[in-house]
């Protein structure tokens, strides 16, 4: 599929990077009237081509720069297996001493950007929230591991230290191997019989999904679900469950409902968030004013900010956290909450975009202060 999903180090990498012959480019495959690039390579290189272009005749500096500039860009194009992605966006990033690009499955807007460091700000806020976990699904006669991935696509995962006769924990007594004569004869399986078969199963499961602190989202019926959740030891198990019987459910089904649980936990986390913040700044522990944020950023002091994924004032920060507001942007200019949250990150905190209407008091930022 051709899909890259940035890491933290990649965003804190090209946060640090500083040139001033630096070009950021975001293309959208919506924008060019297609759904992915691999559906219009054609069109989204001309729109590279382009958008180059423009950001050459405004960044200006030596021939040797621009010439490197240029042949990096055109390697890239002339990348044939870079172009058969699905991606729905491309952010391309490039100076003299090299180029990154990342296939997107976020829908990003089309820009372009030069000065003296890359404008990773919309690539944070692709990746605030990952939209990644997994689903089990476990009946009596199947036991099914799907793993939900960033790029909105599902993958079914192996469950290799599953014996394949797990279900006769259901049939068998522990003791003697002999069959549950209840079961036989087509009741419901006793409650240690649940367990026992629920712990077989789980403990397949965290062999399947190792040291990953994914979500995990369970679908089962009412009594499976109940022993499972027993015998869990997995902390990111979450609450709620697909509340339907996972055996009228295909994998499809399954991501689909999944998914949507997965955007109310994330719901969930931010409301936490907001709460736990307004408790810290009624000590003295958080901040939501502009300028004080840069400075703590910049010195540190930050924890975890929330930023508002829409919020465009361009301005300046220098080397001590003072921030100059511009009127309109420029060359030299950048998304201000852009710039507080990749010294969050070069800083080691953590940074969460979010929607204006879910951010504390309606302001750009807020800020939980290290203790």
């Amino acid at each position: 599929m051709g899909i890259d999903i940035p890491t933290q180090s990649d965003i804190v990498g090209l946060t640090q990077h500083r040139h001033e012959a630096s070009v950021t480019i975001y293309l959208s495959a919506a924008e060019l009237g297609a759904q992915a690039v691999v559906h219009d390579p054609d069109a989204a290189k001309l729109a590279l081509r382009s958008a180059f272009s423009d950001a050459l005749a405004e960044l200006g500096g030596t021939r040797q720069d621009r010439q490197a500039l240029t042949d990096a860009v055109q390697e890239l194009v002339e990348d044939r297996d870079f172009w058969g992605t699905g991606a729905r966006s491309l952010a391309i990033f490039v100076s003299p001493e090299g180029l990154r690009a990342f296939r997107l499955m976020n829908e990003l807007a089309g820009a372009t950007s030069t000065g003296d460091r890359f404008d990773v700000g919309p690539m944070i806020r692709a990746i605030t929230f990952a939209h990644v976990g997994y689903v089990l699904a476990l009946t009596e006669g199947e036991v099914r591991l799907l793993h939900l991935d960033a790029t909105a696509s599902r993958t079914p995962v192996a469950l290799t230290e599953l014996p394949e006769d797990a279900a006769d924990a259901l049939t068998r007594e522990p003791a003697t191997g002999r069959f549950n004569r209840h079961r036989a004869d087509g009741a419901l399986a006793q409650k240690p019989e649940q367990k026992r078969y629920a712990v077989i199963v789980e403990g397949a499961v965290r062999a399947a999904i190792g040291s990953s602190d994914e979500p995990l989202i369970l679908a089962a019926t009412s009594e499976f679900e109940h022993a499972y959740r027993d015998a869990n030891t997995y902390g990111r198990l979450l609450d709620q469950a697909i509340g339907a019987n996972p055996t009228s459910l295909s994998d499809e089904d399954l991501e689909q409902r999944a998914r949507a649980i997965l955007d109310e936990h994330y719901a969930a986390r931010i409301t936490d968030w907001v709460e736990t913040f307004g408790n810290r700044r009624a000590h003295g522990k958080g901040s939501t004013q502009l300028a004080e944020v840069a400075r703590a950023a910049t010195e540190g002091r930050v924890s975890e900010l929330l930023f508002d994924i829409d919020a465009a004032q361009e301005g300046t920060i220098d080397e001590i956290g003072e921030m100059t507001l511009a009127e309109e942007a420029g060359p030299r200019t950048y998304r201000v909450v852009d710039e507080i949250a990749t010294r969050v990150l070069r800083t080691g905190g953590r940074v969460r975009a979010v929607r204006t209407d879910d951010m504390p008091d309606g302001a750009p930022v807020a800020a939980l202060h290290r203790s």
